[in-house]
């Protein structure tokens, strides 16, 4: 067995010291790292001129837009009104109120927008900026649906709102409305009324019919206070009821029909009773 073998019984070796330095590099010497002194007044200057960088870049972006908002190359010239047929656009431009000289930029548009829609007749509003200097101001009108009889004929839109009063005599596509109660009507130009709702309602019931029956009928009455009563072209009164209005309109047309094929005299068609129909004759049932 060699020597150089180590065993249990072996003698214990001295281990060489591998952290001792060699002859090469006994007598060297390692430099400590030299620490850089600080400069705060280097530093203190180098931070004063980006803030004095910041403070030019915000002054001049200041006097840019200071200079968009006074110079007069964006100096309102013309207002437009696009969208209008029933509403004069001088009453939309003085519901707006855009003095002629301002500049584009200092407009408020939603504010602009808030005051045209006050108008009863417009739905919506929106103001559209053509740089440099004009302004146009687009609206949608609410459409016409139906006339209401109040003291003379008004328009009245799909939502109950009472619009211009006809200037014209026309023929409506579905019946007047009438009966409306005076306070009703006093608030109808920013809000529809109960009653004035209910009419639409039945009007629209007439429509999804699908039939001729909303020709046949020429008036509303909302005044009564067992239900609408309804007025034929060829003067037929109508009483509903004030409920199952569908149900009621559907055997109607088939009851007109009936007193259109007699011999005219029947004058009241009563639908109030359930399952029963009752015709009047000269002033009797």
């Amino acid at each position: 067995m060699s020597s150089a073998l180590l065993s249990p019984r072996a003698r214990t070796r001295a281990l060489h010291d591998v952290g001792e330095r060699s002859p090469l590099v006994a007598r060297q010497r390692v430099p400590r790292a030299r620490h850089r002194r600080r400069r705060p007044l280097a530093r203190a200057a180098r931070w004063a001129a980006g803030a004095l960088l910041v403070l030019l870049a915000a002054g001049a972006a200041g006097a840019a837009w200071y200079w968009v908002l006074t110079t007069s190359r964006f100096a309102i010239s013309s207002v437009e009104v696009r969208g209008a047929s029933r509403v004069p656009a001088e009453q939309i431009l003085a519901a707006a109120g855009i003095t002629p000289g301002t500049s584009v930029w200092r407009l408020d548009a939603p504010a602009i927008v808030a005051r045209v829609e006050t108008i009863p007749e417009i739905q919506r509003a929106d103001v559209v900026r053509a740089l440099p200097d004009r302004v146009t101001i687009l609206v949608e009108e609410r459409r016409p649906f139906t006339l209401v009889h109040a003291g003379r004929l008004h328009w009245l839109d799909e939502e109950g709102r009472l619009l211009g009063a006809a200037r014209e005599a026309v023929t409506p596509p579905v019946p007047v409305i009438s009966g409306l109660p005076e306070e009703e009507l006093v608030t109808m130009r920013t809000a529809p009324g109960p009653r004035a709702r209910a009419a639409i309602g039945l009007i629209r019931a007439l429509l999804r019919s699908g039939s001729g029956l909303s020709a046949e009928i020429s008036e509303i009455d909302m005044s009564g206070t067992e239900g609408p009563v309804l007025y034929t072209v060829d003067g037929v009164e109508v009483r509903l009821g004030v409920e199952d209005w569908e149900d009621r309109l559907a055997r109607l047309e088939g009851v007109l029909a009936q007193v259109a094929a007699q011999d005219g005299s029947v004058n009241v068609v009563d639908l109030r009773f359930r399952d029963q129909v009752v015709l009047q004759r000269g002033g009797q049932r």
